[in-house]
């Protein structure tokens, strides 16, 4: 079973550091950033289940990271906090983040609320509608067949495994695409392209693969 991955954003070594020690301990796997600025590119380019923000954060303050990422990925976001105002709260919570802890608080009480939050809320199979089975070469919607090719196949499953992510063409070049040779983004978006029509063959109603504008590409549960 794959490790949950935490992306802790914090100015404070110290605090970060804690932090880090008791979700180590909890089985996570963690990363760490000092200010605001490089999270937006970071969380486009590696998978990460849930970011611990800080709010008070150098250049680029947490609520405009927040923002930020709030446009292209639903990644679940607990605020930190040392301010106990309501409109600052109220103004993160507008913003869709989903939790906020006021410092100081206890490391394992959030170790715990971040293990409860990802056990209730992490999707750890993806939806049921669209099945995907790479070993058998396969995909379905509701048991009926999608005719999909070995790339587009590759490329669905990929998308599925973190619903909501934007994952940008170089991430998608370099995971599915290792035995090509001389493929470049306009394969993706033509491979994307194809996928999209097929899946709208079978599920009209629904847009599966969003593009994710200056980004790359998305799967959306219905």
């Amino acid at each position: 079973m794959n490790k949950k991955h935490i992306l802790i954003v914090e100015d404070e070594v110290d605090v970060a550091d804690s932090v880090r020690n008791f979700l180590h301990k909890a089985g996570f796997e963690t990363s760490h950033l000092e200010s605001g600025e490089p999270v937006t590119d970071f969380v486009s380019s590696t998978t990460v289940d849930l970011i611990l923000l800080d709010i008070m954060l150098p250049g680029m303050s947490g609520l405009e990271v927040c923002k930020a990422l709030r446009s292209f990925s639903n990644i679940p976001i607990f605020m930190l906090t040392a301010c106990a105002e309501e409109s600052q709260r109220l103004e993160g919570l507008e913003l869709r983040a989903d939790d906020y802890i006021s410092k100081p608080f206890s490391a394992p009480e959030l170790v715990l609320r971040v293990t409860n939050f990802l056990k209730r809320f992490g999707r750890s199979e993806p939806e049921l509608g669209l099945s995907i089975n790479k070993d058998e070469f396969s995909a379905s919607f509701k048991g009926e067949k999608i005719g999909l090719t070995k790339a587009e196949l590759e490329l669905i499953a990929l998308l599925q495994k973190r619903p909501n992510q934007a994952f940008t063409r170089e991430q998608i070049l370099n995971s599915i695409y290792s035995d090509y040779r001389d493929v470049s983004d306009r394969t993706v978006d033509t491979h994307i392209k194809n996928l999209r029509k097929k899946l709208k063959s079978v599920s009209p109603q629904h847009e599966y693969i969003q593009a994710v504008y200056g980004v790359g590409y998305r799967y959306v549960l219905a």
